[in-house]
């Protein structure tokens, strides 16, 4: 596996992961249940799961009145795009 494989392996699970919490704490929500923690939600996105928090955001309509998400969680997507561009940009 090459790096940029790894790269891309390492960001697809983590959106994917990121997008599940997302939907299992809405669903907890909506069942007044346990709770993910917040700081955990927006940890996975700054790990580079912004994408599918925001895709979850959007999807099931959580979190989306929160400024810290709905802020937050697209500039981190912002950062992490640009980061990727340089990325290409440079060969890497």
């Amino acid at each position: 596996m090459t790096l940029n494989q790894g790269i891309l392996c390492y960001l697809l699970v983590l959106n994917l992961s990121t997008f599940l919490l997302f939907w299992i704490d809405k669903r907890k929500a909506v069942r007044r249940k346990w709770r993910i923690k917040e700081a955990t939600l927006l940890g996975m996105s700054l790990l580079g799961g912004a994408a599918g928090g925001l895709a979850a955001m959007h999807l099931f309509h959580h979190k989306t009145q929160k400024n810290k998400f709905r802020i937050g969680v697209p500039a981190l997507l912002a950062v992490q795009a640009v980061i990727a561009g340089c990325l290409v940009a440079a060969g890497l």
